[in-house]
């Protein structure tokens, strides 16, 4: 059982969070943050992670840390669950449809922390979220998971598809880099013996 378990407290936010990476999609979130519940709700779906999330955050300031520390505490359980990264694809990419939306996201899961960002959020806010907390989401889980994450918007008018479509291709993205490719027989999917 890929599993983990993360419990990350800080002056700004209490979270608690349950992933099992071979799941079904079940999930049970709630970080205090509507917008970000929901982008959540389908990350896990799409990706058919089993997760629960709860936040208690200072959003009475805004939602900022409420969605970064979620990002840095989700990346912790990637990482932790995948443990040694033996015989996972290691790469994954998707192209995301969401209406008049079309996003390319990539990932490798070798251990080189990047994020690549390329997208402007025509919107100012999502619900009662900031609309560049998107990207502030994705750098906390990609610098906690420590994995190259590649996101593009190629194109896309409504600021809330646009979102969908990260939250919903990094899922997919990620459901292929983590799935176990039988061919390596455990190994290490690294010529350098290690990730």
């Amino acid at each position: 059982m890929r599993t983990a378990e993360i419990n990350r407290k800080t002056n700004e936010t209490d979270i608690k969070i349950k992933l099992n990476i071979d799941g079904k999609g079940i999930r049970n979130i709630n970080t205090g943050v509507g917008f970000f519940d929901h982008m959540l709700d389908l990350f896990a779906k799409h990706g058919l992670f089993d997760l629960e999330v709860t936040c208690k955050g200072d959003t009475y300031i805004d939602a900022h840390h409420t969605v970064e520390d979620v990002g840095i505490a989700l990346g912790d359980a990637f990482r932790l669950a995948l443990g040694d990264k033996k015989g996972i694809k290691r790469y994954g990419s998707f192209y995301m449809p969401m209406d008049e939306t079309l996003s390319l996201i990539a990932v490798d899961l070798g251990g080189r922390v990047y994020l690549h960002y390329e997208a402007i959020l025509p919107s100012p806010m999502l619900g009662e979220m900031a609309s560049e907390l998107v990207k502030e989401f994705f750098f906390g889980f990609s610098r906690a998971l420590n994995c190259n994450l590649h996101i593009k918007l190629i194109h896309g008018e409504n600021t809330h598809h646009i979102a969908e479509s990260f939250f919903k291709g990094c899922a997919r993205a990620l459901d292929i880099a983590t799935q176990i490719d039988e061919r390596l027989e455990g190994e290490i999917p690294s010529t350098k013996g290690v990730i």
